[in-house]
């Protein structure tokens, strides 16, 4: 939907339209609801992904967020850099669920840090795994990589999970890729698409299974 880029376009243009009373009106008008665009899609099939798995009887470890800790697993921890470095180190437990929501494309060393996340999974675990693609560089606190679904899979594999163990799956549109080289879009339902372009992919994500 073009007019969802142009509209978004408008406001990151326009003093007047960036006041707050304005942009809760538009907010209003187009059915803002504060989740990010390029998100959507994403976390709506990682939900699916982890629903299958059954929640409530999962030991689970999310590695700098807590994005889903609502879910109702059995165990749920929250470990953040740098207090934890995945990249160095691992954790003296094991667990049936590790996440890594957006994370690994800080990663100076992703290849160590994948093997500590297969290290830390019990036999049969799973490991969800979220990254982009088509999207600008943004230091937090660096940026190193990206991967498409092909490269997230045999990345995956080369960390020791087997190729036929590991779903991966992406996202993206144009105008969504568009609209946030500028800034992080709200997605706003009666103006944003969520067609998929396959050659356009914003977020690769994965499940892999030890």
């Amino acid at each position: 939907m073009r007019l969802g880029y142009l509209l978004d376009s408008l406001v990151r243009r326009t003093p007047l339209l960036r006041l707050p009373k304005t942009q809760r009106w538009v907010d209003r008008l187009t059915g803002a609801d504060g989740r990010r665009w390029s998100r959507v899609v994403m976390r709506a099939d990682c939900e699916r992904l982890l629903k299958e798995l059954g929640p409530k009887e999962l030991n689970v470890l999310e590695i700098s967020g807590r994005h889903y800790g609502s879910m109702g697993f059995a165990r749920y921890r929250v470990v953040r850099y740098p207090e934890f470095d995945i990249c160095a180190t691992t954790l003296d437990e094991s667990f049936d669920l590790i996440i890594a929501e957006q994370v690994f494309e800080h990663l100076l060393w992703p290849y160590r840090a994948g093997r500590n996340v297969y290290r830390m999974l019990a036999p049969g675990g799973h490991f969800l795994i979220s990254t982009p693609f088509l999207v600008r560089r943004h230091e937090e606190p660096t940026d190193c990589t990206r991967w498409t679904e092909t490269g997230l899979q045999y990345f995956l594999a080369e960390c020791g999970f087997g190729l036929e163990m590991i779903r991966v799956r992406s996202w993206g549109n144009r105008d969504c890729v568009n609209a946030n080289f500028r800034g992080w879009t709200d997605y706003r339902p009666r103006l944003h698409s969520l067609a998929n372009e396959p050659e356009f992919p914003y977020h690769v994500w994965a499940l892999a299974r030890k």
